[in-house]
Protein backbone atom coordinates (compact mmCIF):
# COMPACT_ATOMS: atom_id res chain seq x y z
CA UNK A 1 0.00 0.00 0.00
CA UNK A 2 1.38 3.43 -1.27
CA UNK A 3 2.13 6.20 1.41
CA UNK A 4 0.84 9.43 -0.14
CA UNK A 5 2.11 11.29 2.99
CA UNK A 6 4.00 14.28 2.63
CA UNK A 7 6.60 15.79 4.43
CA UNK A 8 6.32 19.73 5.17
CA UNK A 9 8.00 21.86 2.93
CA UNK A 10 11.01 24.10 4.77
CA UNK A 11 11.87 26.07 2.04
CA UNK A 12 9.20 28.62 4.22
CA UNK A 13 10.93 27.66 7.75
CA UNK A 14 14.28 28.42 6.35
CA UNK A 15 13.75 31.24 4.68
CA UNK A 16 12.11 32.79 7.90
CA UNK A 17 15.38 31.71 9.49
CA UNK A 18 17.41 33.72 7.11
CA UNK A 19 18.66 37.01 8.16
CA UNK A 20 17.61 39.33 5.05
CA UNK A 21 20.11 41.98 5.72
CA UNK A 22 23.34 39.16 5.04
CA UNK A 23 21.32 37.64 2.11
CA UNK A 24 21.15 40.81 1.06
CA UNK A 25 24.93 41.46 1.44
CA UNK A 26 25.71 38.46 -0.17
CA UNK A 27 23.17 38.87 -3.49
CA UNK A 28 24.84 42.31 -3.60
CA UNK A 29 28.66 40.90 -3.25
CA UNK A 30 27.59 38.32 -5.37
CA UNK A 31 26.65 40.35 -8.71
CA UNK A 32 29.64 42.16 -8.13
CA UNK A 33 31.79 39.08 -8.68
CA UNK A 34 29.56 38.07 -11.65
CA UNK A 35 29.28 41.38 -13.35
CA UNK A 36 32.37 43.28 -12.15
CA UNK A 37 34.99 40.87 -10.95
CA UNK A 38 37.46 43.52 -10.56
CA UNK A 39 35.60 45.08 -8.43
CA UNK A 40 34.68 42.56 -5.77
CA UNK A 41 38.08 43.14 -3.91
CA UNK A 42 38.05 46.92 -4.07
CA UNK A 43 34.43 46.85 -2.45
CA UNK A 44 35.06 44.44 0.51
CA UNK A 45 38.15 46.69 1.05
CA UNK A 46 36.37 50.08 1.86
CA UNK A 47 33.34 48.29 3.37
CA UNK A 48 35.60 46.67 5.83
CA UNK A 49 38.09 49.65 6.02
CA UNK A 50 34.77 51.67 7.08
CA UNK A 51 33.66 49.49 9.39
CA UNK A 52 36.88 49.27 11.11
CA UNK A 53 36.95 53.07 11.53
CA UNK A 54 33.72 53.49 13.28
CA UNK A 55 34.36 50.03 15.08
CA UNK A 56 34.54 52.11 18.35
CA UNK A 57 31.59 53.87 18.08
CA UNK A 58 30.06 50.68 17.29
CA UNK A 59 31.36 49.09 20.58
CA UNK A 60 30.22 52.37 22.64
CA UNK A 61 26.76 52.36 21.36
CA UNK A 62 26.43 48.49 22.08
CA UNK A 63 27.51 49.37 25.67
CA UNK A 64 24.91 51.77 26.38
CA UNK A 65 22.28 49.69 25.07
CA UNK A 66 23.13 46.98 27.00
CA UNK A 67 23.44 49.59 29.91
CA UNK A 68 20.27 51.29 29.58
CA UNK A 69 18.31 47.84 29.05
CA UNK A 70 20.25 45.72 32.18
CA UNK A 71 19.26 49.04 34.27
CA UNK A 72 15.82 49.04 33.41
CA UNK A 73 16.65 52.79 32.46
CA UNK A 74 13.11 52.82 30.03
CA UNK A 75 11.03 53.15 32.97
CA UNK A 76 12.03 57.11 33.44
CA UNK A 77 9.93 57.04 29.90
CA UNK A 78 7.18 56.68 32.31
CA UNK A 79 7.30 60.56 34.09
CA UNK A 80 7.54 62.44 30.95
CA UNK A 81 3.76 61.59 30.95
CA UNK A 82 2.68 63.11 34.14
CA UNK A 83 1.53 66.63 35.07
CA UNK A 84 0.26 69.33 32.87
CA UNK A 85 -0.16 68.91 29.12
CA UNK A 86 2.17 71.33 27.69
CA UNK A 87 4.87 69.62 30.15
CA UNK A 88 3.89 66.49 28.89
CA UNK A 89 5.00 67.87 25.13
CA UNK A 90 8.54 68.81 26.35
CA UNK A 91 9.37 65.50 28.01
CA UNK A 92 8.32 62.93 25.88
CA UNK A 93 9.63 64.91 22.91
CA UNK A 94 13.17 64.96 25.00
CA UNK A 95 12.35 61.38 25.80
CA UNK A 96 11.35 60.57 22.38
CA UNK A 97 15.06 62.13 21.57
CA UNK A 98 17.28 60.15 23.38
CA UNK A 99 15.35 56.67 24.41
CA UNK A 100 16.72 53.29 22.94
CA UNK A 101 13.57 52.08 22.20
CA UNK A 102 13.16 49.99 18.62
CA UNK A 103 9.74 50.56 16.59
CA UNK A 104 7.73 47.51 17.20
CA UNK A 105 8.95 48.35 21.13
CA UNK A 106 7.09 51.02 21.35
CA UNK A 107 3.35 50.14 20.24
CA UNK A 108 2.14 48.40 23.38
CA UNK A 109 3.01 51.36 25.47
CA UNK A 110 1.62 53.79 23.19
CA UNK A 111 -1.64 51.88 23.11
CA UNK A 112 -1.70 52.05 26.67
CA UNK A 113 -1.25 55.45 27.25
CA UNK A 114 -3.84 56.66 24.94
CA UNK A 115 -6.22 53.79 26.20
CA UNK A 116 -5.60 55.58 29.59
CA UNK A 117 -6.85 59.04 27.97
CA UNK A 118 -2.95 60.56 27.56
CA UNK A 119 -3.23 63.66 25.72
CA UNK A 120 -2.24 62.39 21.87
CA UNK A 121 -0.35 65.39 21.83
CA UNK A 122 2.85 64.36 24.21
CA UNK A 123 2.21 60.65 22.45
CA UNK A 124 3.12 62.64 18.93
CA UNK A 125 5.69 64.33 19.94
CA UNK A 126 7.42 61.41 21.87
CA UNK A 127 6.57 58.91 18.15
CA UNK A 128 8.02 62.04 16.36
CA UNK A 129 11.06 62.30 18.11
CA UNK A 130 11.34 58.41 19.16
CA UNK A 131 12.89 56.89 15.79
CA UNK A 132 14.93 59.63 14.86
CA UNK A 133 18.13 59.51 17.71
CA UNK A 134 18.81 56.91 20.29
CA UNK A 135 22.69 56.49 21.85
CA UNK A 136 23.73 53.86 19.26
CA UNK A 137 22.62 56.35 16.53
CA UNK A 138 24.00 59.60 17.57
CA UNK A 139 27.65 57.44 18.44
CA UNK A 140 27.20 55.85 14.66
CA UNK A 141 26.11 59.64 13.40
CA UNK A 142 29.09 61.01 15.44
CA UNK A 143 31.77 58.16 13.53
CA UNK A 144 30.36 58.74 10.39
CA UNK A 145 28.94 62.52 9.85
CA UNK A 146 30.96 64.54 12.38
CA UNK A 147 30.00 65.85 15.49
CA UNK A 148 28.03 68.67 14.30
CA UNK A 149 25.79 66.56 12.64
CA UNK A 150 25.09 64.36 15.36
CA UNK A 151 24.02 67.55 17.57
CA UNK A 152 22.26 68.96 14.60
CA UNK A 153 20.20 65.94 14.00
CA UNK A 154 19.41 65.13 17.93
CA UNK A 155 18.06 68.67 18.34
CA UNK A 156 15.75 68.03 15.14
CA UNK A 157 14.65 65.26 16.54
CA UNK A 158 13.19 66.79 19.89
CA UNK A 159 12.65 69.86 17.66
CA UNK A 160 10.72 67.85 15.68
CA UNK A 161 8.63 66.30 18.18
CA UNK A 162 7.73 69.86 19.74
CA UNK A 163 6.21 70.84 16.39
CA UNK A 164 4.08 68.11 16.65
CA UNK A 165 2.65 67.87 19.72
CA UNK A 166 2.46 71.61 20.20
CA UNK A 167 0.51 71.59 16.59
CA UNK A 168 -1.81 68.93 17.82
CA UNK A 169 -2.29 70.69 20.62
CA UNK A 170 -3.31 74.19 19.22
CA UNK A 171 -5.82 72.77 16.65
CA UNK A 172 -7.26 69.82 19.28
CA UNK A 173 -10.23 72.11 18.76
CA UNK A 174 -11.09 70.91 15.53
CA UNK A 175 -12.26 67.41 16.86
CA UNK A 176 -9.51 66.26 14.29
CA UNK A 177 -7.76 63.80 16.77
CA UNK A 178 -10.54 62.69 18.86
CA UNK A 179 -10.59 59.35 19.24
CA UNK A 180 -7.52 58.46 17.69
CA UNK A 181 -7.22 54.48 18.53
CA UNK A 182 -7.80 52.16 15.86
CA UNK A 183 -10.53 49.36 17.40
CA UNK A 184 -7.46 46.68 17.45
CA UNK A 185 -5.76 44.84 20.12
CA UNK A 186 -1.97 45.38 20.31
CA UNK A 187 0.43 42.87 21.66
CA UNK A 188 3.92 42.81 22.88
CA UNK A 189 5.95 42.35 20.30
CA UNK A 190 8.91 40.58 22.08
CA UNK A 191 11.66 43.02 22.29
CA UNK A 192 11.54 43.76 25.81
CA UNK A 193 9.39 44.14 29.40
CA UNK A 194 7.22 46.64 29.71
CA UNK A 195 9.32 50.10 30.24
CA UNK A 196 6.85 51.92 32.49
CA UNK A 197 7.21 49.15 34.96
CA UNK A 198 9.86 49.21 37.84
CA UNK A 199 12.70 51.51 38.98
CA UNK A 200 15.86 51.79 37.17
CA UNK A 201 18.85 49.87 38.98
CA UNK A 202 21.93 51.77 37.69
CA UNK A 203 24.50 49.26 39.39
CA UNK A 204 22.60 46.43 37.05
CA UNK A 205 26.09 44.01 38.07
CA UNK A 206 25.05 43.09 41.76
CA UNK A 207 22.09 41.22 39.89
CA UNK A 208 22.51 38.69 37.92
CA UNK A 209 19.48 38.54 35.95
CA UNK A 210 20.33 41.67 34.90
CA UNK A 211 24.06 40.96 33.91
CA UNK A 212 22.57 38.18 31.94
CA UNK A 213 20.00 41.02 30.17
CA UNK A 214 23.11 43.07 29.66
CA UNK A 215 25.51 40.08 28.33
CA UNK A 216 22.13 39.42 25.71
CA UNK A 217 21.35 43.06 24.74
CA UNK A 218 24.89 43.89 24.07
CA UNK A 219 25.57 40.64 21.60
CA UNK A 220 21.77 41.32 19.95
CA UNK A 221 22.63 44.80 19.45
CA UNK A 222 26.36 44.38 18.14
CA UNK A 223 25.43 41.93 15.87
CA UNK A 224 22.19 44.13 14.59
CA UNK A 225 24.01 47.08 13.99
CA UNK A 226 27.07 45.15 12.36
CA UNK A 227 24.89 43.38 9.93
CA UNK A 228 23.49 46.49 8.72
CA UNK A 229 26.28 48.99 8.98
CA UNK A 230 28.35 46.45 6.96
CA UNK A 231 25.62 46.31 4.17
CA UNK A 232 25.61 50.34 3.79
CA UNK A 233 29.05 50.30 3.92
CA UNK A 234 29.21 47.91 0.94
CA UNK A 235 26.39 50.34 -0.81
CA UNK A 236 28.48 52.99 -0.39
CA UNK A 237 31.47 51.22 -1.80
CA UNK A 238 29.60 50.83 -5.19
CA UNK A 239 27.73 54.06 -5.20
CA UNK A 240 30.83 55.74 -4.57
CA UNK A 241 31.94 53.32 -7.55
CA UNK A 242 29.43 53.64 -10.03
CA UNK A 243 27.14 56.65 -9.26
CA UNK A 244 28.62 59.74 -11.03
CA UNK A 245 29.07 62.49 -8.70
CA UNK A 246 27.40 64.58 -10.92
CA UNK A 247 24.05 63.22 -10.69
CA UNK A 248 24.10 63.70 -7.17
CA UNK A 249 25.24 67.00 -7.47
CA UNK A 250 22.52 67.84 -10.37
CA UNK A 251 19.59 66.52 -8.09
CA UNK A 252 20.33 67.25 -4.49
CA UNK A 253 23.47 69.47 -4.49
CA UNK A 254 23.91 73.19 -4.44
CA UNK A 255 22.44 75.89 -2.80
CA UNK A 256 18.47 76.89 -2.49
CA UNK A 257 15.54 74.46 -1.41
CA UNK A 258 15.15 72.22 -4.23
CA UNK A 259 17.82 69.87 -2.76
CA UNK A 260 16.32 69.96 0.47
CA UNK A 261 12.73 69.23 -1.00
CA UNK A 262 14.47 66.26 -3.40
CA UNK A 263 16.24 64.84 -0.02
CA UNK A 264 12.83 64.91 2.03
CA UNK A 265 10.63 62.96 -1.16
CA UNK A 266 13.46 60.55 -1.33
CA UNK A 267 14.19 60.12 2.55
CA UNK A 268 11.07 57.78 3.10
CA UNK A 269 11.72 54.97 -0.70
CA UNK A 270 15.63 54.97 0.37
CA UNK A 271 15.66 55.08 3.87
CA UNK A 272 16.54 51.20 4.36
CA UNK A 273 17.32 51.76 8.27
CA UNK A 274 18.28 54.32 10.49
CA UNK A 275 22.01 53.00 11.14
CA UNK A 276 22.26 52.32 7.57
CA UNK A 277 21.39 55.80 6.51
CA UNK A 278 24.47 57.22 8.15
CA UNK A 279 26.33 55.63 6.02
CA UNK A 280 24.47 56.30 2.51
CA UNK A 281 24.37 59.91 3.60
CA UNK A 282 28.47 60.16 4.29
CA UNK A 283 28.60 58.42 0.38
CA UNK A 284 25.94 60.99 -0.83
CA UNK A 285 27.71 64.03 0.85
CA UNK A 286 31.04 62.79 -0.77
CA UNK A 287 29.42 63.02 -4.20
CA UNK A 288 28.00 66.05 -3.59
CA UNK A 289 24.82 66.35 -2.01
CA UNK A 290 23.89 69.63 0.05
CA UNK A 291 24.14 69.55 4.18
CA UNK A 292 20.34 71.00 3.37
CA UNK A 293 19.47 67.57 1.67
CA UNK A 294 21.00 65.22 3.92
CA UNK A 295 19.19 66.40 7.28
CA UNK A 296 15.95 66.58 5.40
CA UNK A 297 16.74 63.08 4.07
CA UNK A 298 17.35 61.56 7.33
CA UNK A 299 14.40 63.49 9.64
CA UNK A 300 12.15 62.78 6.66
CA UNK A 301 13.43 58.96 6.45
CA UNK A 302 13.88 58.15 9.72
CA UNK A 303 10.06 59.07 10.74
CA UNK A 304 8.73 57.36 7.22
CA UNK A 305 10.48 54.37 7.33
CA UNK A 306 9.14 51.35 7.28
CA UNK A 307 9.44 50.11 10.91
CA UNK A 308 8.29 53.35 12.28
CA UNK A 309 5.53 53.71 10.13
CA UNK A 310 4.17 50.56 10.71
CA UNK A 311 4.27 51.28 14.60
CA UNK A 312 2.17 54.29 14.23
CA UNK A 313 -0.38 52.99 11.16
CA UNK A 314 -1.01 49.14 13.67
CA UNK A 315 -2.43 51.77 16.48
CA UNK A 316 -4.22 55.10 15.16
CA UNK A 317 -6.87 55.69 12.27
CA UNK A 318 -5.78 57.03 9.03
CA UNK A 319 -6.11 60.75 9.64
CA UNK A 320 -3.81 60.41 12.37
CA UNK A 321 -1.47 58.75 10.58
CA UNK A 322 -1.61 61.13 7.21
CA UNK A 323 -1.57 63.90 10.15
CA UNK A 324 2.09 61.98 11.41
CA UNK A 325 3.23 61.47 7.95
CA UNK A 326 2.80 65.30 7.10
CA UNK A 327 4.67 66.41 10.75
CA UNK A 328 7.23 64.27 9.35
CA UNK A 329 7.37 65.53 5.87
CA UNK A 330 6.68 69.56 7.02
CA UNK A 331 9.48 69.48 9.83
CA UNK A 332 12.27 67.72 7.84
CA UNK A 333 11.96 70.79 5.15
CA UNK A 334 12.13 73.08 8.25
CA UNK A 335 15.17 70.92 9.68
CA UNK A 336 17.01 70.88 6.18
CA UNK A 337 16.25 74.48 5.76
CA UNK A 338 17.93 75.69 9.23
CA UNK A 339 21.44 73.01 8.64
CA UNK A 340 21.80 74.75 5.36
CA UNK A 341 21.73 78.06 6.80
CA UNK A 342 23.64 77.12 9.72
CA UNK A 343 26.32 75.07 7.65
CA UNK A 344 26.69 78.20 4.89
CA UNK A 345 27.58 80.80 7.93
Amino acid sequence: MSDFTTSPNPLPALWKRLDKAWLTTGLILLTVLILVPSELIPTLKFALSAFGQTAIFISFAVLAIGYLKASGAESTLARAFEGRETRMILMAALFGGISPFCSCEVIPFIAALLAMGAPLSAVMAFWLASPLMDPAMFLITLGNLGFDFAIAKTIGAVGLGLFGGFSVKALGFTGLFNDPLKATTISTCGCGGDPFSGKPVWKFWRESERIAIFKRESIANALFLSKWLFMAYVFEALMVRFVPASWIANALGGEGFQPILFGALLGAPAYLNGYAAVPLISGLLEQGMSQGAAMSFVIAGGVSSIPAAIAVWALVKPRIFFTYLGFAFVGSLIAGSLWAVFTSL
